[in-house]
């Protein structure tokens, strides 16, 4: 059995997704942000980090969600919701999996902690229009037929960016008012899977 180590709505959401949508039995641990219990002493030992997720393995711990992920799906599902390796399409999926975790993920951190980066409001009011830029360049991949993010057949990445989008929830223009954008969240939100992942993780706000 998986544990992973969790906080709702975070980066550990789209592995929890997964491990729901593979069926795989989990244990779900919550490391409580508000008491900033991912930078307790006992969770630095698990994620030197001080993030989630964690996914524990065989009592081996690993981090970073789109590790997690392709981890997961290339185990459990190869070939469905992740091209093969010696596949063509491969490398369009790894560069996407790579563009969220390393470009867009990052850039949600400084509009999330817009205080760690000097003035709050104008670290927000650049990433804004970062953020967008990304949004408009996700939106204009869909722009061609595609009923998901590498074709016809469902992928990981879906996953990955229906969190994005929901991230930006609250921002002036949320991703998935992108009209490609908007109709890729709409499908994703109708999977029962995510419909029990946001049951047990308590969220309403986007469902």
């Amino acid at each position: 059995m998986y544990k992973l180590y969790y906080q709702p709505g975070t980066a550990s959401f789209v592995v929890h997704w997964l491990l729901i949508e593979l069926d795989l039995p989990h244990e779900l641990v919550l490391i409580d942000f508000s008491s900033n219990q991912q930078k307790s002493p006992e969770y630095l030992k698990i994620n030197p980090g001080g993030v989630v997720p964690t996914l524990q393995i065989d009592n081996k711990n690993i981090s970073e969600f789109a590790g997690i992920c392709m981890y997961l799906v290339d185990k459990y599902a190869p070939g469905v919701l992740a091209p093969l390796n010696d596949h063509m399409d491969r490398a369009a999926y790894n560069q996407w999996m790579f563009y969220i975790s390393n470009t867009v993920q990052p850039t949600f951190r400084n509009w999330f902690y817009a205080d760690e980066f000097g003035t709050p409001e104008l670290t927000k009011n650049i990433t804004q229009k970062k953020l967008e830029a990304i949004f408009t360049r996700c939106n204009n991949h869909l722009n061609d037929g595609r009923k998901y993010f590498l074709g016809n057949q469902l992928s990981t990445v879906d996953f990955l960016l229906t969190m994005i989008m929901r991230w930006s929830r609250n921002m002036p223009k949320p991703a998935d008012q992108w009209p490609h954008l908007g109709q890729l969240a709409t499908k994703m939100k109708q999977m029962a899977s995510f419909k029990t992942l946001n049951d047990r993780e308590g969220l309403t706000d986007w469902d």
